[in-house]
């Protein structure tokens, strides 16, 4: 708690001195002002989040902080959250996350990080200083009938427990239900018609007559290669310029020029088919279609491949054993993570690659789908397995691999090899680095990163390819206007 890691070193940590919290990994403006700090969309700063040390000898989690805004937005067939799809829900996350590794908890601690969270809540005295901003003890908070309260910060009857009368169990709950609501409501700034507003990209679109936001029953798939139409009949297109707004928290002019244009261009053209295959085109939108800029899906981009392969050298993830489904399921312990029903299981392949164990990395939703110790998930995991198998196949000669029973178990626990959810891009600039493993700093990086992964599955040299990929017809020379793009979508989150 002492110090914030960044990927270039440490700032003096905000808590110094205090417990883990959840604004500890997930950061807003406590690092505002400092050299080398800056404003986060509810995320942190590391390649990989730092966790208090503990006897498994662990001091970093498997990934860094997702940023929370934007994170719970609706979507249909239902959420799935962590970048792994290990929870249907953000109740579960967040539970999971209290009593968990990253607050310091082993698995098969669970009922005393339960009694040590009531404990905490409990023994409060409303000396701190949020609590004295903020309406005092915990118990006083919570019970929410003193009349000392301010009103708009008295609670909900909903959301009031009184702590010295109900179990641990229900101080867990109801605190969860209250940092869920807290959660829900981190959202990018939207008009009253519920479009998102506030970036250079927004008001392009606004100055432009261009549609905001999808028509009723229109997906974001239709609405943004409607978009894309639209765009490319305009005949004078109105920019924004810095007489149009400014930033507070980004070091960039606001704007969105022709440069920025070229590259939402490029963003928004998918791949074309036959002759036409051969044109430009970033095949963006695959994953990341408008205006949430993400699908929501989980993906295999290759980045697994990528960091395994820089430690251990070029083609050594493609010779990595990865069980099947039977030999899995026959030697859980030995394959599978770490979890309250299995606490000494010894997650091999939910583990960050080092030269001194190979063999070990992060396969993503691979621990997660067709696991008994994650039911809830399992549903919408096997749907989304599904549709991309499926995808992967149209695009694949009719020969060997699973195509008499593609969404079989065995079929989508391969399809699940390195799959990671898609991120959102709005405010990109507040949650560097990039992907889940913090492997990418800048937007240029991620941009040839991608470039490369296209090259290496047309080249069949990337293992479990997400289908997408291979529609990513792009050149050194067109970075420069898709990262002007992606910048155009920030904004000052407060």
């Amino acid at each position: 708690m002492d110090a914030t890691e960044t990927v270039n070193g440490a700032l003096p940590g905000p808590f110094a001195g205090q417990s883990m919290n959840c604004a500890a990994c997930h950061l807003v403006d406590q690092q505002l002002e400092a050299a080398g700090g800056g404003m986060r969309t509810y995320s942190d700063f590391a390649r990989r989040s730092p966790i208090p040390q503990r006897e498994d000898g662990n001091t970093h989690a498997v990934r860094n902080s997702p940023p929370l805004v934007n994170a719970s937005l609706p979507r249909r067939g239902g959420p799935l959250f962590h970048f792994d799809g290990e929870f249907a829900t953000l109740h579960d996350l967040v539970k999971d996350t209290y009593a968990g590794r990253n607050y310091g908890w082993l698995p098969g601690e669970r009922a005393q990080a339960i009694r040590h969270f009531a404990a905490m809540i409990r023994n409060d005295d409303g000396s701190g200083e949020l609590a004295q901003e903020f309406g005092g003890a915990y118990r006083v908070v919570l019970k929410g009938t003193d009349p000392s309260i301010p009103d708009e910060l008295r609670l909900p009857e909903e959301f009031r427990v009184d702590v010295d009368t109900t179990s641990d169990e229900e101080i867990f709950e109801q605190v969860t239900r209250i940092t869920v609501s807290y959660v829900e409501d981190l959202q990018f700034s939207r008009d009253d018609e519920g479009a998102f507003n506030l970036s250079p990209y927004d008001l392009f679109l606004k100055k432009n007559g261009l549609p905001p936001q999808p028509r009723k029953n229109e997906s974001n798939e239709q609405y943004s290669k409607r978009l894309l139409r639209k765009v490319k009949r305009l005949r004078n297109p109105q920019y924004v310029t810095p007489a149009d707004g400014e930033f507070a928290f980004h070091d960039q002019s606001f704007e969105f020029g022709p440069t920025e244009l070229e590259g939402m261009k490029l963003f928004f053209t998918r791949a074309g088919r036959g002759r036409r295959s051969q044109r430009k085109a970033g095949n963006c939108v695959a994953c990341h279609s408008a205006p949430d800029f993400t699908d929501f899906a989980l993906h295999n981009t290759g980045i697994t491949q990528f960091e395994y392969d820089g430690v251990h050298g070029e083609g050594a993830f493609e010779r990595l054993f990865i069980p099947a489904l039977g030999v899995r399921n026959s030697n859980p312990l030995a394959w599978l993570p770490a979890t309250e029903a299995h606490p000494n299981a010894l997650e091999p392949l939910r583990a960050i690659p080092s030269a001194e164990r190979p063999g070990e990395t992060d396969l993503g939703a691979w621990n997660i789908f067709a696991n008994p110790d994650f039911p809830d998930p399992q549903k919408k995991l096997r749907r989304l397995f599904c549709l991309e198998q499926l995808q992967a196949l149209l695009r694949t000669p009719r020969t060997g691999g699973h195509r008499k029973h593609p969404c079989g178990e065995s079929a989508l626990l391969d399809r699940s090899i390195a799959s990671f959810k898609t991120p959102g891009l709005r405010d990109l600039s507040h949650s560097a680095p990039y992907m889940h493993n913090g492997q990418l700093d800048t937007p240029e990086a991620v941009i040839g990163f991608y470039i490369d992964s296209s090259e290496k599955v047309r080249d069949g040299r990337l293992r479990n390819p997400a289908p997408g990929l291979a529609g990513i017809r792009l050149e050194a020379e067109d970075i420069e206007p898709l990262a002007a793009f992606l910048r155009a979508l920030n904004e000052d989150y407060e």
